[in-house]
């Protein structure tokens, strides 16, 4: 068939594409034409793979929601499942049902119905979905797995990892394998491909698990279980690349491993610490190519956006971002660094680690074993002539201190520290052993915040709430308690949303191909900002507890963690059960 000419009669390729494609065909002589096409963005696959069915006589599936026998795939030969990206879907009788996203390779067909000695229904599928049905059934990695089972049978030393000294120069080549290079390979592409921030490898008494955190979620990855014959070979291969010292296997190690994937630049960071069945290993995925480090994207609402917004543009103090670990608190710095950074303003950060170097920005890496600490580096840094200062976290009094001291002498101050919301980061600094009138007259804000799956844009749908659905302290709740700050925020979400009375919708995922079925896709962050005043100063210096702080930044018109998070409720970023499940101890 004619593809150009029949994707031209379908309105899908316009004239003036219709030359450029044909070079990109020309240039990729032997891939497949409608992939070609796809990749170089000519045609939607979802728009050119109907047409494709039509022309072939073919059906097309949707594998999102396929469930397959076992005994299906003991009919089919695995090597064809990996090498041609085939997967058997159904068999009946004498006839095996095959989804192939490569409707122009006869000859892998006329292959498996050679092997199989069945007679093959092709069926069309998208090239995505079958590598994902694949890798559901045979596990991430599973034809590297089958390929290094092979080579077990063959070379007997593989079987004797476990058992192996530590003699570096045998673990090394050992674990230089190319079948355990590819399998690595393959771990790490896979969870850059599915946007994970971290990567769980957990020896157990059973075997090996890897999990992916994806959306800030951990989710089990399914694994052949001869995954686990090579464990020790799988570890000491990420500790080569992390430069770490592959026969130490008492202590915990920590490293590093920069990569490309896709043409993206990611870091790794890799902790490792010794665990009952073995060492575990959990890396920390930076993509650097995905980050984009602007304020007004960082999903603060106008008025916190305002507000925080003139607290950084100050010309002195401190401003604290605080929450747990990977709630975004880094992000959220970089981002308003970006956003006042010109030629007339010095910016020194002092970091541990530097995780993404930005331009027109100094940056300092911490060395705990030759004294650099952060306060050491603030001291150093005040020479420096510095307009603004990011101390990547306050952890002891002497950090604290020299913030203090930096906001005192003209300086402004970003930091972070770990406490659950905003008015707890005044009572923290006291208890390091800061002096109370130095945190109040120095600490202009605090921004608190979290980060909350966002509704998939692809599968979201609307719908109306019952009332015994919807929480106590949710605006839209018809029955029960409403406190009159509840109202107020109630007028004030319409008033934000632009509408002249409250409808009761609410938005959902349905779950798609999209976001796999998850009715989330990415991430975005709900926010808790607390502006310093002359009422809260005097609290502070008074060493109240933060509940009285707290009390009080309310009065001024505190929008807390998850009233935030019932207004991107109410806006459709995301849901009730999401808000409900971050903010669950932020019910007051």
């Amino acid at each position: 068939m004619d593809l150009l000419a029949t994707l031209t009669r379908h309105g899908l390729l316009s004239d003036a594409d219709r030359g450029r494609a044909t070079e990109a065909l020309a240039a990729a002589a032997g891939t497949a034409p409608h992939l070609v096409l796809i990749g170089k963005g000519f045609v939607r696959e979802e728009k050119l793979l109907p047409v494709l069915a039509e022309e072939f006589g073919l059906e097309l599936v949707d594998l999102t929601q396929a469930k397959i026998e076992p005994a299906v795939l003991t009919a089919m030969p695995q090597k064809l499942i990996h090498r041609k990206n085939l997967m058997p879907v159904a068999r009946n009788n004498g006839t095996l049902i095959v989804a192939t996203g490569d409707p122009y390779d006869a000859y892998a067909l006329e292959e498996l119905q050679t092997l199989t000695g069945l007679h093959v229904q092709p069926v069309l599928a998208p090239v995505r979905e079958i590598a994902q049905l694949i890798k559901a059934h045979f596990g991430v990695g599973g034809d590297t797995v089958a390929a290094l089972a092979e080579e077990a049978k063959d070379q007997g030393e593989i079987e004797l990892l476990e058992d192996i000294e530590a003699d570096d120069s045998e673990l090394a080549k050992q674990a230089q394998e190319a079948s355990v290079v590819r399998l690595v390979n393959q771990i790490l592409v896979e969870a850059a491909n599915e946007r994970a921030s971290d990567i769980h490898i957990e020896p157990g008494e059973v075997g090996l698990k890897i999990r992916y955190r994806i959306d800030g979620l951990l989710q089990n990855q399914n694994l052949p279980p001869e995954i686990n014959r090579f464990q020790n070979a799988i570890i000491s291969r990420l500790k080569i690349m992390a430069r770490l010292n592959i026969a130490e296997k008492r202590l915990p190690q920590d490293g590093r491993i920069k990569m490309k994937v896709g043409g993206r630049e990611i870091d790794v960071r890799v902790s490792i610490i010794p665990m009952v069945f073995g060492e575990g290993i959990v890396m920390r995925l930076l993509d650097k190519g995905r980050m984009a480090f602007d304020l007004k994207n960082c999903g603060m609402l106008p008025d916190i956006y305002g507000t925080f917004k003139q607290l950084i543009d100050r010309p002195h103090g401190i401003v604290l971002v605080t929450g747990p670990t990977g709630s975004g608190k880094s992000t959220t710095l970089y981002s308003a660094l970006n956003e006042i950074k010109d030629e007339a303003t010095k910016i020194i950060t002092v970091e541990d680690p530097v995780e993404y170097q930005q331009p027109g920005i100094s940056q300092i890496q911490t060395h705990a074993k030759i004294g650099l600490t952060f306060a050491a580096a603030l001291r150093s840094i005040l020479r420096h002539d510095p307009d603004v200062i990011l101390v990547g976290e306050i952890r002891d009094l002497e950090t604290a201190e020299m913030a203090i001291q930096a906001s005192l002498t003209g300086h402004m101050v970003f930091s972070t520290l770990h406490t659950n919301d905003a008015p707890s980061a005044f009572t923290r600094m006291i208890d390091m052993g800061v002096e109370p009138f130095l945190v109040s007259s120095t600490v202009e804000g605090v921004m608190a915040q979290r980060l909350v799956r966002t509704i998939c844009p692809d599968c979201k749908t609307a719908f109306v709430p019952e009332d015994d659905e919807l929480p106590l302290d949710f605006p839209m709740k018809k029955h029960g308690p409403k406190p009159a700050a509840d109202v107020q925020l109630q007028q004030a979400m319409v008033e934000m949303m632009g509408a002249a009375e409250h409808t009761n919708t609410l938005w959902r995922g349905a779950g798609c191909r999209a976001c796999r079925q998850g009715g989330y896709r990415g991430r975005t962050g709900i926010h808790e900002l607390m502006v310093n005043n002359d009422v809260i100063k005097d609290l502070i210096v008074q060493r109240v507890n933060a509940g009285v702080i707290r009390l009080e930044a309310l009065k001024a018109g505190m929008i807390t963690l998850r009233q935030d998070g019932w207004r991107k409720v109410l806006n459709g970023t995301t849901t009730l059960d999401e808000v409900g499940r971050v903010t669950a101890g932020d019910i007051s």
